[in-house]
């Protein structure tokens, strides 16, 4: 069966690099590019601004829109909803998520709806259930995030932490909602993969949001670290004064839009459970953008088979814990380790 893939957000650097995995992998599928400038061939011209932009969809008889671009007004959820198309978005921050998942959840669907907006394009919440297979019996997920200011990275996060720094956001604590703002409360973890001892500092994805109001886990924190030592104490700093809430936003999008060439992508989750405590490490050696790419690309694997019913789904949703799992470890710049 023919497939036809759209990737809106084509040009940009996890657009082009979903589309280099998904295409080595599956070179059945037909792709297709979308883009504010369009083009020739592939190439589509699509506004996520301007739903007038979107019959080209229907004309090419997409079957699957994967989102790798900010649609803060959800113009491509809604079109894909009503004209079944499946759907698969791998960008939104939290409180965009929250807002898109209700729109998802209050209509009727008749294709497959798919949130893929955690860390590293959703992969964590299916590694918590490699470790444990009964979330009933998680007491807590502490994840911790080491990022590399050297990473080949996109916009989106650097402008995502920019507009937020300085606002509060939620993490869980017995089932209670509890305010906190980036960059304060500081956790000593010891890094794998040679990193070592860091100071590492809250951190908002909608990991928290997924694993508590999805999967009903009462304890979920996430903290992160810079590669270097000095900037990550500088932010922490700079939040204890806030400076941030002087700033203006173009001077917080200089201080978190560095991107260098590439590095190592690193996460780490230790989850508590009745009987003991599990750890899982992965390192991606080619960054954070191939780890996502690589999500989006599974993700839509699933897709392809057709085992899911229509219905809204988080990604983590669509796999078998332990094939997942399997998956990751056999990418070749992906390394995996699990502890007691």
């Amino acid at each position: 069966m023919e497939h036809n893939i759209l990737v809106v957000g084509g040009n940009g650097l996890v657009g082009k690099t979903i589309i280099r995995i998904l295409k080595s992998r599956n070179p059945h599928v037909n792709v297709f590019i979308g883009g504010r400038k369009g083009g020739a061939g592939n190439h589509l011209k699509i506004d996520v601004t301007d739903p007038g932009t979107f019959q080209v969809i229907l004309e090419k008889k997409i079957d699957l829109v994967i989102l790798s671009v900010n649609d803060k007004e959800d113009h491509i959820l809604r079109f894909a909803i009503e004209n079944k198309i499946d759907y698969l978005d791998i960008t939104k921050p939290t409180p965009d998520l929250v807002k898109a998942y209700a729109i998802a959840k209050n209509r009727d669907v008749h294709s497959r709806i798919v949130f893929s907006s955690g860390w590293m394009g959703g992969i964590v919440n299916g590694l918590v259930k490699t470790l444990s297979g009964n979330t009933d019996d998680i007491q807590e997920v502490k994840l911790f995030v080491y990022y590399s200011v050297k990473d080949l990275a996109g916009e989106s996060s650097a402008h995502f932490m920019a507009e937020n720094v300085a606002k509060p956001f939620i993490r869980y604590e017995n089932n209670r909602q509890v305010p906190i703002k980036h960059f304060l409360d500081s956790e000593d973890f010891n890094f794998s993969f040679g990193i070592g001892k860091r100071e590492a500092y809250n951190f908002d994805v909608p990991d928290l949001y997924i694993l508590n109001q999805i999967e009903n886990i009462p304890n979920v924190s996430v903290k992160m670290t810079y590669n270097s030592k000095f900037i990550t104490w500088l932010l922490g700093a700079f939040q204890k004064v806030r400076i941030f809430n002087i700033l203006s936003l173009k001077e917080r999008r200089m201080i978190f839009g560095s991107s260098g060439n590439g590095d190592q992508s690193v996460f780490e989750m230790i989850i508590k459970t009745k009987s003991g405590n599990e750890k899982l490490s992965l390192q991606s050696t080619k960054g954070q953008a191939e780890l996502t790419a690589l999500s989006a690309v599974l993700h839509t694997e699933e897709l392809l088979n057709k085992f899911h019913e229509n219905n809204t789904y988080f990604s983590h949703q669509l796999h078998q814990p332990s094939l997942l799992l399997e998956k990751l470890k056999a990418y070749e710049s992906i390394h995996i380790k699990t502890s007691r």
